[in-house]
């Protein structure tokens, strides 16, 4: 699932001519890509879909948004190993953990 996910802007860096930032949603930090918002300034939320921030969001609703993703376990899926969470959902050993042979 692809989401678009309201998170803090921590910092703001040029790399090769594209603005930067790293985003903290709610503990996970992530590289996102500001061209989209190129006035956004650290302290400001932002949503974020595919690793591009797309608009602003006030902080009161990117705070409830964060919680109720976190609630529902949105935020674990978005941002943990894909395989992993699949596996544990269909049941079946996680195939990015290395089995013990002795």
């Amino acid at each position: 699932m692809c989401l678009a996910v309201p998170g803090r802007i921590l910092n703001l860096e040029e790399r090769d001519g594209t603005l930067m930032s790293e985003v903290d949603f709610g503990g996970v930090h992530k590289d996102v890509c500001l061209q989209y918002i190129p006035d956004a300034a650290v302290g400001d939320y932002v949503v974020v879909h595919v690793g591009f921030a797309i608009q602003r969001l006030d902080e009161e609703s990117a705070l409830r948004t964060l919680k109720e993703f976190e609630h529902l376990g949105v935020l674990k899926e978005e941002f943990s190993d894909g395989f992993s969470f699949a596996a544990k959902q269909a049941g079946l050993p996680d195939p990015t953990v290395p089995k013990v042979t002795s």
